[in-house]
């Protein structure tokens, strides 16, 4: 079982910048694959990138290529998002999830067995 944590959302401006967090709990953290998926009001939650067990390979939604980055330290068991250039189209809930059977980086929800509880992400324009 992995328990998972989000924190670092919040309101910002139009082309600024947020980081946000995703503390694991328990030993197997490095076993997994790690996600970031949002859902807007009205709309089915959405892939935004993944990163593979050892921190190596990176998947990103073409939506936020080139502005958002992930990364993890798994001696902190924690996985980060690091979101520039903040769009108003980008305000959701911010979801992190944990793969731990996949072998590639998934980009359904359906493939990710773990989830935390989400953090809103607002920006004003």
């Amino acid at each position: 079982q992995v328990q998972l944590v989000e924190s670092g959302g919040g309101l910002v401006q139009a082309g600024g910048s947020l980081r946000l967090s995703c503390a694991a709990s328990g030993r197997t953290f490095s076993s997994h694959i790690m996600g970031w998926f949002r859902q807007a009001p009205g709309k089915e939650r959405e892939f935004v990138g993944a990163i593979s067990r050892s921190g190596g390979s990176t998947r990103y939604a073409d939506s936020v290529k080139g502005r958002f980055t992930i990364s993890r330290d798994n001696t902190k068991n924690t996985v980060y998002l690091q979101m520039n250039g903040l769009k108003p189209e980008d305000t959701a809930v911010y979801y992190c999830a944990a793969d731990g059977r996949g072998a590639v980086l998934q980009t359904r929800t359906r493939d990710y067995d773990y989830w935390g509880q989400g953090t809103q992400v607002t920006v004003s324009s």
